[in-house]
């Protein structure tokens, strides 16, 4: 019998558990959360499927865990689960989990494990769309990379942080660092988002970006972020987040060589960020079930799984990613 957990049961994490329910990926899920009685109640808002338990420890049977937790805390329940020989996925989308989950490679190795590291909408999604339109390249020379809007509180408050933080450009070889809130580009997502002003934060995305495509001389990622964000981003938050988010987006841009000709691709999705980033984690896992035959260790999502697989799974899940089509056609 085939156990997956799901450590938060927060809007990415109970979105994570509804997908896995409808599904035969497991038969048998368990949802754990530290604050008492969150876990259960999510549980008996899904008709009684899931198993629920108070606080993070994860049963001895479980085979993969999907880490859905607030960020700062995935390299360490993560470290624990791999000793356990089970399978990670995380939906962590901040510097410091991403940096601290790829350092447990060898950890994972050395336990027959694998870590799934920013499986969500940005990076995850976005990572499965670069590494499917390089196929149409010779050569990948530029990627960049933004997001529209948030996922539950927790989503918003880790981007609260982000804008403020100093953000990490892949240029010629070598990291720029430049601060947050800056660099201001008008970026077009897929309707209904549309355009929308992007700003340098502290993203995780071209450390995962890098290893996909480690010849790429250029990669960039931005933030959406209104007028009154980037006032306040250095106070803290004056208002609650919304329980689930709205609707949100990612753009992810590439520029290269095709035949000898200069070539851009533009490829995005327009969904709400925890419905999104649910149902990519929710594949992660799944595909984790059948990965018998893949050495252990820890990288990105991308890096794991065929790209045009992973795609199909999620379209099957309900994520619609477009193309951009040109000056005469939307995505």
């Amino acid at each position: 019998m085939t156990r997956i957990a799901i450590v938060g049961s927060g809007a990415t994490g109970t979105r994570v558990a509804r997908q896995l329910a409808r599904s035969a990926d497991a038969t048998n899920i368990v949802l754990l959360d530290d604050a008492p009685g969150v876990a259960q109640s999510v549980a008996r808002s899904l008709g009684g499927l899931v198993e629920a338990h108070d606080g993070t420890a994860v049963p001895s049977d479980v085979s993969v865990v999907v880490l859905a937790t607030r960020s700062g805390s995935h390299a360490s329940l993560a470290q624990v689960c791999v000793a356990a020989g089970q399978h990670v996925v995380s939906v962590g989308d901040s510097i410091g989990d991403v940096r601290g989950l790829l350092d447990l490679d060898d950890h994972a190795r050395a336990h027959g494990a694998k870590i799934v590291v920013g499986a969500g909408m940005m990076p995850g999604l976005s990572d499965v769309l670069a590494a499917h339109g390089r196929s149409w390249f010779d050569e990948v020379r530029e990627v960049h990379v933004s997001k529209f809007g948030t996922g539950g509180p927790d989503c918003a408050r880790q981007h609260h942080t982000a804008l403020k933080g100093l953000c990490f450009d892949w240029r010629d070889e070598t990291w720029a660092r430049r601060p947050g809130g800056s660099g201001r580009e008008l970026a077009w997502f897929p309707p209904p988002v549309e355009a929308a002003d992007c700003y340098r934060a502290a993203l995780a995305d071209p450390l995962l970006l890098i290893r996909l495509l480690p010849d790429v001389e250029r990669v960039t990622s931005r933030l959406a972020a209104t007028r009154r964000d980037r006032l306040t981003m250095h106070l803290p938050m004056l208002r609650r987040p919304h329980p689930e988010g709205l609707l949100g987006a990612i753009r992810v841009e590439l520029r290269g060589v095709s035949q000898g000709a200069q070539l851009e691709v533009v490829l995005g999705c327009a969904e709400r960020p925890a419905v999104a980033g649910g149902a990519v984690a929710a594949t992660a896992a799944a595909l984790l079930i059948d990965s018998d035959n893949m050495e252990s260790g820890a990288r990105g999502l991308a890096e794991w799984f065929d790209p045009l697989e992973t795609l199909r799974l999620l379209r099957d899940r309900g994520l619609r990613p477009e193309i951009f089509a040109g000056a005469d056609e939307t995505y």
